[in-house]
């Protein structure tokens, strides 16, 4: 096991593990987090996959460990949301050069929606879209070209556009026995112990460990 490594796969250049490959200090992500890409360079992530993610404006992208990204999901960020309250939606003081506004202000262009924040053990599926300020909990599913635009909770499946909850993985029982254990927080070798158990769905086998 190395979480250190970029293609964790033998003979596999399409996936990576995602952490390994991010230069960005706004960009956060966890251990075996592992992202998949067939038509592009999956190290260039960052810059293929994280769209108006600019520094000026503080927002972060934080994803959880162990989660897994299928090709072509995008992380949408504020500068790509132009300002709702103005009575245009030109973003005027982007260009405050030829308009002779403020330079100061130019951040004025868009509403900030905050940091997309992406929980443990989440998988999100070919060309979703998660939007601006969007915090999707742990054990998630995002469906196939899905458009989130709301939270989504822990261990629910969400698909459409924009994005529905379509049910829960397991039980509410099931669930909070999860979220007790979070079992991705347990080291390398712990979770090597219970591989069997995390795999076969026995949540009780967790329990205690």
């Amino acid at each position: 096991m190395n979480s250190k490594a970029v293609f964790p796969r033998t003979g596999d250049k399409e996936t990576v593990y995602l952490k390994s490959t991010i230069t960005k200090q706004n960009i956060i992500v966890g251990e075996y987090t592992m992202y998949n890409d067939f038509v592009n360079d999956p190290t260039k992530f960052e810059i293929n996959n994280v769209l108006y993610h600019y520094p000026i404006n503080n927002d972060r992208l934080v994803i959880g460990k162990y989660c897994s990204i299928a090709c072509g999901a995008k992380f949408m960020f504020t500068s790509g949301n132009h300002k709702m309250s103005s009575l245009s939606t030109y973003p005027f003081p982007l260009f405050f050069e030829e308009w002779r506004l403020d330079k100061e202000n130019v951040t004025e262009a868009w509403d900030n929606q905050g940091d997309i924040v992406i929980g443990n053990d989440v998988w999100i599926g070919y060309e979703a879209v998660i939007m601006q300020g969007v915090k999707i909990g742990d054990g998630a599913i995002v469906g196939t070209r899905a458009v989130v635009t709301k939270d989504v909770p822990p261990y629910t499946i969400v698909g459409g556009i924009p994005a529905k909850e379509i049910k829960n993985r397991f039980p509410a029982e099931t669930v909070n026995k999860l979220t007790q254990i979070q079992w991705w927080n347990w080291d390398e070798d712990k979770v090597k112990r219970n591989l069997r158990s995390i795999l076969s769905g026995d949540v009780d086998k967790l329990i205690g460990q």
